[in-house]
């Protein structure tokens, strides 16, 4: 029956000029030849697409079966026998209908499913796809960019694997699309390479792939974790997409070194306005993700000139590790964090001239690895942040440190963090008092520097449990000082500054002692007394309420804050103790 009712089409159709067929005639075929697939008569269809005759029907009505002929595909409902012939009729219907319309047709299906079979149809269409770009005689860069941009937008929806099993398993077929995308974009990219003659229409190609190649840095490349550098390289697929979409950026004039060293400049690479507008949204992100591929993964790095030193590659780094590190996802902020480290490895201990400090990217950077040191989940992350935020300070010169330490004393808000600082002013202080003498660690510079050290934030009434990794480490640090250096030598002017620091660090800590300690006596009295009527009730530590707390919990906690309020006043008695016996033999001798 439907055979029979698409032939009547077609006879009334074949006597009709190409300008005569009407829309109705367009929609009744489909419907004809979607029956004729739905109850198997395939290969009746075929010879009817197959015959001369109907030629002129099938250029210009034919590319209306294509959407049938597909989703039969993917149903995968066929014998092997019928599903060839499916092939065949796709494949025919490729190389006589209207490249023009076929093209539509063809990205109107990739942009109809969602899930796995997103993956499922490209992989089926990129050829027929290709094919029919190739035939097509006019705007050919505006279909390539099309369907570039259509591929894209389709491959960004499926989630990107991260481990190596997940590639392997490549479940929603990622992995296989960027392989089969390579393939399909090759013959475009050959075409700019031929075309010797830079026409327009050639400008705008490359303008086309140039775009499809940054969008393709962002995503997938951007969050994609790679495998290990000990791993078998062409075992990973992600990795090899990586690598030809970078050389795909070389085959048409844009080779990395111009890419990266140019971005951020006044003087821009690309030619059209429109790319302008682009690179706000998408540079930035596209621009970090190739300078890790290259410095991190090594790809096409033999390209990059043996002249450049690496304080200054670090410095255009900077800007793109930055990028790395403002965004949220572990997969992204992790390459910031290898990005750096690898530059940092470059460089000399000590010899990152301070200069490179007025850059703001240089002062950003550090503040962004102590947001991932505080805030990230992930344990190895934290710890890694913690280790390269080490490094970096290592790299920077005496006048360098000084700075870096002012910036994040001012601005981490994290006592964990403010202790990790004054830790390093003391290893700085004892580098310059045992072996080289410096001015920012000694003096008038240091004594500046402490001010910001030596001081409780709001007095008396600092929470002392939530400041306590910095006042422990502040107090170990004046220690230091008082053992160090003699009130007659006075190297590093602690003791003309000892009065000021009396009033603005031990005497308030004293009674923030006092008054903290008073306060949590006062919460384990109440504790245990709520124990003993069996009642849950809630407390307060560091400012913020806990409530329904079991009393037993409670009452660890009030310890637990109560031995800590003991340990720092064991340590500032030991550090009066010291000042005490400094001075009192200073002035003996002074009388004698």
């Amino acid at each position: 029956m439907a055979v029979e009712e698409l032939q009547s089409i077609i006879k009334r159709c074949q006597i009709l000029e190409e300008e005569d067929f009407k829309e109705e005639d367009f929609g009744l075929l489909q419907l004809a030849g979607q029956r004729c697939i739905d109850e198997g008569h395939i290969d009746q269809l075929l010879e009817i697409i197959q015959n001369e005759k109907n030629k002129v029907i099938v250029k210009n009505m034919g590319w209306n079966l294509v959407g049938p002929v597909v989703r039969s595909l993917l149903r995968n409902e066929q014998e092997d026998d019928k599903r060839k012939c499916h092939f065949l009729l796709l494949d025919l219907l490729v190389k006589l209908c209207n490249p023009k319309e076929l093209l539509l047709g063809l990205l109107e299906l990739i942009e109809e499913p969602s899930g796995k079979q997103i993956s499922q149809i490209i992989l089926l269409l990129l050829q027929p796809l290709q094919t029919v770009i190739q035939k097509l005689r006019n705007n050919k860069a505006y279909s390539v960019g099309l369907a570039l941009s259509t591929l894209w937008s389709q491959l960004s929806l499926l989630p990107v694997p991260y481990s190596k099993e997940q590639i392997q398993a490549d479940d929603y077929g990622l992995c296989q699309c960027c392989k089969a995308l390579i393939e399909f974009t090759k013959p475009f990219v050959e075409d700019v390479i031929d075309n010797k003659e830079n026409s327009r229409e050639n400008e705008k190609l490359k303008d086309e792939i140039l775009k499809f190649c940054l969008k393709s840095l962002k995503c997938p490349l951007l969050t994609a974790q790679f495998l290990e550098q000990s791993e078998e390289a062409g075992d990973d697929p992600l990795k090899c997409f990586a690598s030809e979409i970078i050389g795909f950026l070389s085959a048409i004039g844009y080779p990395f070194p111009k890419m990266i060293f140019n971005h951020g400049r006044k003087k821009k690479i690309w030619n059209y306005l429109e790319f302008e507008e682009e690179e706000d949204k998408q540079l930035s992100d596209s621009m970090a993700s190739l300078a890790y591929l290259v410095f991190v993964q090594g790809i096409s790095i033999d390209q990059l000139p043996m002249v450049l030193s690496p304080s200054y590659l670090l410095q255009f780094n900077m800007g793109h590790i930055e990028v790395l590190l403002q965004r949220t996802e572990e997969s992204v902020f992790s390459k910031g964090l290898d990005l750096l480290e690898n530059g940092l490895l470059r460089i000399e201990d000590s010899s990152l001239l301070h200069q490179y400090l007025e850059i703001k990217s240089f002062l950003t950077v550090p503040q962004g690895l102590v947001k991932v040191m505080t805030l990230c989940p992930i344990e190895t992350l934290r710890k890694k942040g913690l280790a390269v935020l080490q490094l970096y300070i290592n790299k920077l010169d005496p006048q360098g440190k000084y700075t870096l330490f002012r910036c994040l004393l001012n601005t981490s808000n994290h006592s964990g963090v403010e202790a990790f600082i004054i830790q390093n002013i003391k290893n700085q202080i004892d580098m310059s008092l045992k072996k080289t003498h410096n001015k920012w660690f000694t003096g008038p510079q240091l004594i500046s520097l402490l001010d910001l050290v030596l001081f409780l934030p709001e007095g008396a009434e600092t929470d002392l449990l939530q400041n306590s990794d910095r006042i422990m480490a502040s107090l170990n640090l004046l220690r230091y000082l008082v053992i160090k250096d003699n009130e007659k030598d006075n190297k590093t002017g602690l003791w003309t500054e000892l009065e000021k620091i009396e009033n603005n660090f031990l005497k308030p800590l004293h009674t923030g002692l006092n008054m903290s300690k008073a306060h949590y006596e006062a919460e384990i009295k109440n504790s245990q007394e709520v124990q003993k009527s069996k009642d849950h009730c809630s407390l307060n530590v560091g400012r913020e309420e806990i409530p329904n707390m079991p009393p037993e919990m409670q009452l660890k906690v009030l310890h637990s804050a109560l031995f800590t309020f003991d340990l720092i006043e064991s340590v500032l008695a030991r550090v009066e103790e010291l000042i005490e016996t400094k001075t009192k033999s200073t002035s003996e001798e002074n009388m004698g």
